[in-house]
């Protein structure tokens, strides 16, 4: 995938995306979300996939403290290109792992069904997806993080895929390396209590997700 790198602001170039304060709103699809920060673009891209007649559009945000990244969101929005294809479809929403704690569900906003999963994952630095983060100068700590993923299609015209995590160290834990205290067995005391605080914030972005049904 080959990335065009832009300068950070606060809204991606062109119309179809834009983030005012914590206000996501998109025109294509048209739907709009309350994002849980105030979020800065690092880049964007846009890949066509001839073969399954769609392109993809990529945003990349952060939310940084002292130049250590606190906050990422990453939107994906695919867009059929050709009418007489086949509708986009998506996979269902699956956690790395059985063990770890995690919740899922489905929800139905008019017409159309949102699917929604929470977890726990370790940001890994040397993912090639955050390499122009790293290249801006900013550090993305190797530590275990929650993330929030909601996706849906759209009309089979499109489908927008959030992923949204939060590094665990911004809510003032000290979590072993190893991660066990993530566990369904072992989640307790201050982990839990930010987990929890992790899902409510991030339910209220998938709440706030309003769309547009035709």
């Amino acid at each position: 995938m080959a990335l065009v790198f832009i300068s950070c602001g606060r809204s991606p170039e062109g119309k179809d995306l834009e983030i005012d304060g914590k206000r996501l709103v998109s025109t294509k699809p048209p739907f709009t979300s309350v994002l849980p920060s105030e979020f800065l673009l690092a880049h964007s891209t846009t890949v066509e996939y001839p073969k399954e007649s769609s392109r993809t559009r990529s945003y990349f945000f952060f939310k940084e403290k002292e130049k250590r990244i606190e906050e990422m969101l990453i939107l994906q929005i695919a867009d059929k290109t050709n009418p007489q294809a086949g509708p986009i479809t998506v996979p269902s929403l699956k956690p790395d792992t059985e063990r770890r704690m995690y919740s899922d569900g489905k929800m139905k906003k008019g017409e159309l069904e949102i699917e929604y999963l929470i977890q726990s994952i370790l940001w890994n630095p040397d993912a090639p997806s955050l390499q122009p983060i790293i290249k801006k100068g900013m550090v993305i700590p190797p530590h275990w993080a929650f993330q929030g993923q909601l996706m849906f299609s759209y009309l089979g015209e499109h489908a927008v895929f959030i992923r949204y995590s939060k590094d665990i160290r911004s809510f003032g834990l000290k979590v072993s390396p190893e991660g066990k205290a993530l566990e369904k067995d072992f989640l307790s005391g201050e982990e839990r209590k930010a987990y929890e605080a992790f899902q409510i914030n991030f339910m209220d972005m998938v709440n706030s997700l309003h769309l547009k049904n035709p």
